[in-house]
This record gives C-alpha cells, sequence and structure tokens, in this order.
C-alpha cells in the first residue's frame, strides 16, 4: 500500500469521525477504503463485538465434565414433562396416546390467520389440512418407527408447506405453521403419516411435528439410537459448517451442518488413504445417515476438513466457551422457528449449549418454567431493583425469560449488564421521553436495561425467570 492511499483512508476515517460517526477497522481498509460502524442500537460500540472483550481468564474453568453434563441431562429428561427420552419410547401406542400427542402440534387455530397474499385461511382451508392428519388410519394400537434426518428440515405444525400469518401481520417474518427444524444425524421416533403418505409425524429429544418423508431415513430401534449414542463423535461447534464436497455420493456432499451436530467418528483401514478419490488425511471422517430410494437408513462416509469449525467430543462447558460460541451467530438473520435457514431466540440458545452437550425444552416458555439449573423466578409485581440486583450477580450464560422470549447474559460493562439474544424487534426510550421502535430481526448483542416493550415497561420488568445453567 502506497502512502498516498493510506493518507488517504485516514483523511477518510477523520472525515467520518468529525461527523459524528464511529468508526472501525475492517478488512476493506488494507485497499484505502473503510467501513463505519453505523448503529441504532443504544449502549453498542465496535469493542462489544469482539468476544474477547468479555473473556477473563478465570472463564476457563470446566463447569460440568462430558459425565456430569450426561447425567444433568438424564435428570432433567425425568422430571421434565418437555424433554423425552426416545430409548424409553413404547414400541406401540394406542389411538388416544397417538391423537394426543398429535394434537399438542396439530390445532386449528383460534385467531384470524391469512395466506402470504393477505387471503383469509378460512375454516375449509382448516378442514383440508385436517384431512391430511390420516386420522382414520390409527388404529387401537400403532407401530412406532424410529429415523435418522438426512439433512435439516422444518418441524411443521400440519403436513403441508403452506405458509399462513397471522391477520393484520405487517411482515412475513413469522410463519404460524412453522415449529420448529431437526438437523442430519438427529434421531426421531416415527409416529404416524400424513394422508398424502409425503409427511411423517416423528418425535425428538424436546419436540413432537410433521416433516417430510424425505428428510429421514427409517432404521431400526437399534440402528437408530446405536447411531446416535455412539462414543466416538465430532460436535459441530461452528454457526455451521459443510462436508466436504465429492462427485460419487452426492447425499454426503456439501451437507450443511449447524452448531450442535453431532457425528459419529469413522475410519476404517480400507478407506484410510482415498475416499471418493480423495485422500481423507486433512479432514474428519464421519458416518453421515443417507435415504435410500425405499426410504431406508443407510450410513455413508463423508468428510468435513480439520480446518472446519468442529471439535473433537463436546467443547469443554466453560463460560469462556458461551462467549465463543454465542458471538458466532452475531448477525444472524432472526428465524422464527429456524425459518431462513436461521434460528430464534430458543433456538439460538438451545444450539449454543448443544455444543457442551445440554439439552434443552424447545419453546421459551417451556425453557423458562422447567426446574432445570438453578432458578431465580418472580411474581408480576416483584420490584424491578430485585431483579437488577439479580444481574449484577449473574453469571456469564445466564438466561433471562421473558414472555414469548430469552435473552442471555454474556456480561457487564462499566457494571451494567449486556446480553446477547436472537430477537424480531428493539425498543427503547429516547432522551424525549418516547418510545423508539425498530428493527434488529438478528442475534444481537444489546444492553439489557434500556429494553423496552412499550414506554411503561421494559424487558426487565416482564422476567419471570432468571436461570443459571447448570
Amino acid at each position: 500500500m502506497n502512502t498516498k492511499t493510506l493518507l488517504l483512508g485516514a483523511a477518510v476515517a477523520l472525515l467520518l469521525v468529525a461527523c459524528g460517526q464511529e468508526t472501525h477497522q475492517s478488512s476493506g481498509t488494507d485497499m484505502g477504503f473503510d467501513d463505519p460502524f453505523v448503529s441504532d442500537v443504544i449502549g453498542v460500540s465496535p469493542q462489544h463485538l469482539n468476544a474477547d472483550f468479555w473473556i477473563s481468564r478465570k472463564m476457563d474453568k470446566v463447569l460440568l465434565s462430558p459425565e456430569a453434563i450426561t447425567a444433568f441431562n438424564a435428570k432433567n429428561t425425568a422430571q421434565d414433562p418437555t424433554l423425552y427420552d426416545l430409548n424409553a419410547m413404547a414400541d406401540r401406542l394406542d389411538r388416544d396416546d397417538l391423537i394426543a400427542r398429535m394434537r399438542t402440534v396439530s390445532r386449528i387455530s383460534k385467531s384470524p390467520r391469512i395466506y402470504e397474499d393477505g387471503t383469509p385461511v378460512t375454516a375449509a382451508d382448516f378442514a383440508r389440512y385436517e384431512a391430511m392428519l390420516n386420522l382414520d388410519a390409527i388404529a387401537d394400537q400403532n407401530t412406532v418407527g424410529f429415523a435418522l434426518v438426512v439433512r435439516r428440515t422444518a418441524m411443521r405444525s400440519y403436513p403441508t408447506h403452506d405458509l399462513i400469518f397471522s391477520k393484520g401481520a405487517k411482515d412475513r417474518d413469522i410463519e404460524r405453521f412453522q415449529e420448529s427444524a431437526l438437523f442430519p444425524g438427529d434421531a426421531v421416533a416415527v409416529l404416524h403419516t400424513s394422508t398424502d403418505g409425503q409427511w411423517a409425524l416423528v418425535q425428538s429429544y424436546n419436540y413432537i411435528a410433521w416433516v417430510p418423508v424425505e428428510a429421514i431415513a427409517v432404521g431400526t430401534r437399534d440402528e437408530v439410537l446405536g447411531y446416535a449414542s455412539r462414543d466416538n463423535f465430532l460436535i459441530v461447534t461452528g454457526d455451521r459448517v459443510f462436508t466436504v464436497y465429492n462427485p460419487d455420493v452426492p447425499q454426503v456432499s456439501e451437507v450443511q451442518l449447524d452448531m450442535g451436530v453431532r457425528l459419529p467418528l469413522s475410519r476404517p483401514k480400507a478407506l484410510a488413504h482415498n475416499l471418493y478419490g480423495q485422500n481423507p488425511y486433512l479432514s474428519h471422517m464421519v458416518l453421515m445417515p443417507v435415504r435410500q430410494e425405499d426410504g431406508t437408513l443407510a450410513l455413508k462416509h463423508a468428510l468435513i476438513q480439520r480446518k472446519a469449525d468442529v471439535h473433537v467430543g463436546y467443547l469443554p462447558f466453560t463460560r469462556a466457551n458461551i462467549i465463543r460460541q454465542s458471538f458466532k451467530f452475531l448477525g444472524e438473520r432472526y428465524g422464527w422457528g429456524h425459518r431462513f435457514n436461521g434460528r430464534d431466540c430458543t433456538g439460538f440458545v438451545s444450539e449454543v449449549y448443544k455444543s457442551f452437550g445440554i439439552k434443552l425444552p424447545r419453546n421459551s416458555g417451556d425453557q423458562g418454567r422447567s426446574a432445570i439449573g438453578t432458578n431465580t423466578r418472580y411474581e408480576k409485581d416483584a420490584p424491578l431493583a430485585d431483579k437488577i440486583d439479580r444481574l449484577k450477580r449473574g453469571k456469564v450464560g445466564d438466561l433471562i425469560y421473558i414472555p414469548g422470549h430469552v435473552l442471555m447474559l454474556i456480561g457487564h460493562d462499566q457494571g451494567k449488564p449486556y446480553v446477547i439474544h436472537d430477537v424480531h424487534g428493539l425498543g427503547y426510550l429516547k432522551d424525549d421521553g418516547t418510545l423508539y421502535k425498530g428493527t434488529l430481526n438478528e442475534v444481537s448483542l444489546t444492553p439489557m436495561l434500556p429494553l423496552r416493550s412499550s414506554v411503561d415497561h421494559s424487558y426487565l420488568q416482564s422476567a419471570t425467570t432468571i436461570k443459571t445453567l447448570p
């Protein structure tokens, strides 16, 4: 870079500062350009967006060993009705039990709904969705199957790709049939199929909903549950990584793997030096589930580069790693129920903790009500000062629950608590006392105390639970 270019870059930076804009260095600066930091988020500057800013040496202490986390999960699954032990799933379900499980997710909305173009969803439309449930095919006793998920897939309220929204919704971000998502290698119990045979009602470790049958591969109970419990495994610790391209087996070529995905490691001697025409010495070799033409399960080897953001075994559970993991999602688009190839507030929290092997309920209400961890509960009229005092004593990774949302405490700056959360909107009081309403729609870092849902009500006033894990 020549002297003229450096002087030009410096002059631009000085001009931006003179105009009242904050700036930070970016990769573009090396080319003589600058990328100013522009934000309407109160109390956030570029230094706050660096994970190292929040990490201290004492945060490297391991909080729970892998064995302790296994015991922690077992205890929580035994006492929490929204967590499921697939190993304990019965071979058969009677009719009433199956329908009751289905009705936890497939319910006709009591609120008016519209399609994407604004057309009302009518009673006749819901009757059509109800017909897709294939209720007449439910017998007195129904065999439970087992399957592995072969690709990231949506979990839906009804067996349909139709998109519906709340009447009067100003945007199309929150889609009301979208429930959650499943990821490659997830084990599920298959409870029922739709009328057209294209959808399966499945139970995962923390949710029940409909998924396309093309996204799962059916195996025996032992095959499926054995795959999910292998001792030697790889955990995806990046926001997302991809398997290495190969020209021979497209089902395991460039497959997206999100944070928390667990895949068994396998490097047989016959493949030690050549897999799909590539020497695998620079990659991890894993077994991935593949759906065969008849819908049954096969396991195929795939490669994940050693340089990828992955870890052999679960990541050590430390406060520092909680920060590092959560910051990997900063700026990812908010996705209600994991829409838009992203995640929502509880999906974000759950996938961070899955990096360490910790399992949580799917929805924020269930997470907040659960006995998991150490919980501080608040009545509606609890003094705000008590909650502020609790946050001052809070630990990195503490979860703050308000109705319909969860935020994660990331640390304190100048005595003020900051949180990271996957959030739709932004609200705080302006200098004149009026409410500023903006958009975040992403995994965001914000100070906690200024956040408000209305002029008279802050997020923290609405908090029902503050939870520490473990």
